[in-house]
């Protein structure tokens, strides 16, 4: 016997199974008495691991949530949440903390929180936004290192922006929404009354619908899609998860493609938009519905939400029309936010993201975004652009010089009606000042004839009653008149 192990429990078990062989000699065949112990060491060994499985210690560690946990989560076509409230929690991102706030992002983040009382309002920052990744995706939270240092290497401001929404509501829930978002209606408008929350996980709405742009190269990935810059969602929803490792993988591929590191990959705008943004949003969601639809399922896809005029529940996702957090943009049916059913306005004052990742701009004819959505100027931009592509490098250079010159007229004539149009503002502001202050004076006067009375005989002013514009004739020891002018004594 090894000097290790216990003599009281070897000399047990030696003892039983000798006894048991003793007994089981002359019905059991040799080969199997000399395996007997084997069988009933594997047999205790399944009993212990059976016990630790079915009835845990209550002094053991909680068991760590693993990249193949997740995975499984994933796969499930069930919400993860059995929450049949959404957090009352508003989510916020930017530069730095409230108490340091521009007055107009200070002015627009009040809204939520004066339509909101009953809700909880954090912003992250950029000086505090890790320590909360650390927290939610560390040892303590999820324990997802692979998240936590994609994170920390992800240099871009606007993907680590989206990244961080998804990993925000993914741990948290609640709704978010961009520093530059109003909040024009309560919270609790955004579920309508004939549904339950306890039916829904995920509320979106419209930004774009545009599908007859499906097919143009530069447009057509940015032509269906779903709003990101608010939307709502119960905590650790499958989707939100989904987009994270998405996002995780492309990077990884674009930085492996640039043979570069994922700080210093470079982005342009599609790829932003494809990778992070409303695009990645919406195929994720797309793809989550389907995972959900069940056995038998009609396959979802943007047909269902085309020109939508009421809100609609998807597979637990309440999906509203494009008014409701998108209005006011000029397409897609958007209407304006003076509606009813508007939630909320979007300002784009913090959307300097593309000057960091740009449009592809023609060099004659600039970016077809420019366009709007309208169908009548993308087709003469397409047709501008291939009639330009027949030319030769001459007439090219000539188009560029002749649109360069038409571009700088334009803008020198906008420069000079903004301008104008700032003075005739400054002018009018001058003249309802002069009006207030006119008003006010005659107010004060006629109080002044109210207190005095009619009867009372008012002071009089320097030369009244004395000829008009004549002075005073001079008192004792006053000034005398000499020449048309006033002397000394």
């Amino acid at each position: 016997m090894s000097p290790l192990a216990s003599p009281t429990i070897g000399g047990t078990f030696i003892g039983i199974s000798g006894g048991i062989s003793a007994k089981l000699r002359n019905r059991i065949p040799s080969q199997m008495r000399r395996t007997f112990p084997l069988y009933i060491l594997f047999c205790l060994a399944f009993v212990l691991l059976f016990k630790a499985q079915v009835f845990p210690s209550h002094h053991s560690t909680a068991p760590i949530m693993s990249r193949r946990s997740f995975q499984k989560i994933l796969k499930s076509s069930s919400s993860s949440t059995a929450s049949a409230t959404f957090p009352k929690k508003i989510w916020q991102t930017w530069k730095t903390d409230p108490y340091h706030f521009e007055t107009r992002d200070f002015d627009t983040a009040k809204t939520w929180t004066t339509k909101n009382p009953g809700h909880r309002y954090e912003v992250l920052t950029d000086h505090n936004d890790l320590l909360y990744v650390q927290e939610r995706y560390g040892p303590d939270g999820f324990d997802r290192p692979d998240i936590v240092e994609f994170y920390k290497s992800v240099t871009a401001t606007i993907i680590k922006a989206d990244l961080l929404r998804y990993m925000v509501m993914y741990a948290d829930g609640g709704i978010y929404a961009d520093i530059d978002v109003e909040a024009l209606r309560p919270a609790d408008r955004f579920i309508p009354a004939r549904y339950s929350a306890r039916d829904i996980d995920l509320v979106i709405g419209i930004e774009i619908d545009q599908p007859e742009f499906k097919d143009h190269p530069i447009l057509g990935q940015k032509s269906m899609s779903f709003c990101q810059w608010t939307f709502m969602a119960k905590p650790q929803l499958p989707v939100m998860l989904q987009l994270i490792e998405n996002i995780m993988a492309w990077l990884s591929d674009i930085a492996l493609a640039q043979n570069v590191s994922i700080s210093d990959v470079e982005l342009d705008f599609d790829q932003v938009i494809s990778g992070t943004g409303p695009s990645a949003f919406t195929t994720a969601i797309l793809d989550d519905m389907n995972r959900r639809r069940g056995r038998g399922g009609e396959k979802v896809t943007w047909d269902r939400f085309h020109a939508m005029d009421e809100s609609v529940i998807v597979n637990r996702v309440l999906v509203l029309d494009v008014e409701k957090f998108a209005a006011g943009q000029g397409h897609s049916d958007s209407g304006n936010h003076n509606a009813r059913g508007a939630l909320v306005k979007h300002h784009y004052h913090a959307s300097n993201w593309p000057s960091k990742h740009p449009r592809f701009k023609h060099p004659a004819y600039g970016e077809v975004e420019a366009c709007n959505w309208n169908l009548k100027c993308v087709q003469k931009w397409d047709e501008d652009v291939k009639a330009f592509e027949r030319l030769s490098d001459g007439e090219q250079k000539r188009v560029i010089e002749k649109r360069k010159k038409q571009e700088a007229e334009r803008l020198e004539k906008a420069r000079k009606e903004q301008e104008d149009f700032r003075r005739f503002v400054e002018a009018e502001e001058r003249k309802k000042k002069k009006q207030e202050e006119d008003e006010k004076q005659r107010e004060e006067e006629e109080r002044l004839m109210l207190v005095d009375g009619p009867g009372k005989q008012q002071p009089q002013a320097f030369g009244v009653g004395q000829g008009h514009g004549q002075l005073p004739p001079p008192g004792p020891g006053e000034g005398q008149q000499v020449g048309g002018v006033v002397g000394l004594p």
